[in-house]
């Protein structure tokens, strides 16, 4: 095989008879609803999906952001964004926050009924007059159009990553509203030169969480995970249709 592409093998693979925890995350849950067969290739069997190229400059916009509101964190006091659109919120400074914000540890609870052990990595969290934490997450593009709203398709795992952080947060037993914020980033395309900057249009997206749907897709993961037999493919997956595509091919 060609040194251009190997097969991505999955770190962890999950063994039916096996009695510690199995640590499924928030990006491998919503991998589940969009295809659970690709899900089962990965997590069973060992084999994920072509990884896709690294964002560095959407990482770089989030390293900043954070920064920025870790200022106002320090000083309890509301970032200027907050106050533009009137939120009832500040940055929180939680003592696990730099611990729910690493990839690999994330916020984490055992979900005992299927021994698996959810976990996810937020961008910020907020509080409110009431004492509910707000769920925050950084977004960043470069579109001509101005970014008021999360209302295409492909923007619903948007939505459902921040629907699974609340769910997190309440199972650590946390008050949490159901009102979260994207941060969206715009890069400003109208500008005559690059200057050596990048300059943005910030913009505070609300969404209404609804995490009902949490507890359900974990119990038919157990289920899937379970099953020694590997789940039909989604119509709409592109993987598996191009998986099918080059089996019909290769056979000729």
């Amino acid at each position: 095989m060609s040194d251009y592409y190997k097969p991505h093998r999955a770190f962890h693979i999950y063994e039916p008879a096996a009695k510690e925890p199995f640590k499924v995350s928030r990006s491998k849950i919503d991998l589940f609803v969009e295809c659970p067969r690709c899900f089962y290739v990965d997590r069973r069997l060992g084999v994920g999906r072509p990884p896709g190229f690294p964002f560095t400059l959407n990482s770089a916009v989030d390293t900043l952001l954070k920064k920025e509101f870790d200022i106002h964190r320090v000083a309890k006091t509301a970032h200027p964004l907050i106050k533009k659109y009137g939120i009832d919120a500040t940055p929180v400074a939680h003592a696990d926050l730099e611990k729910w914000r690493h990839n690999f540890t994330g916020i984490q609870f055992l979900h005992k009924p299927t021994n698996l052990l959810i976990f996810g990595a937020i961008d910020d969290l907020w509080i409110n007059s009431k004492g509910e934490y707000i769920v925050v997450d950084y977004k960043s593009t470069a579109k001509d159009e101005e970014i008021t709203a999360l209302d295409k398709e492909w923007q619903n795992g948007y939505k459902r990553q921040m629907e699974v952080y609340q769910w997190l947060l309440r199972q650590n037993g946390h008050k949490v509203s159901d009102t979260g914020y994207f941060v969206y980033c715009n890069g400003k395309l109208d500008r005559k030169s690059f200057d050596a900057k990048l300059e943005f249009d910030i913009t505070l997206i609300p969404h209404q969480g609804d995490d009902s749907w949490v507890e359900k897709t974990i119990l038919l993961i157990k289920k899937v995970l379970d099953d020694p037999r590997i789940p039909k493919a989604k119509p709409n997956c592109d993987y598996c249709a191009y998986i099918e595509a080059i089996g019909k091919v290769t056979k000729k």
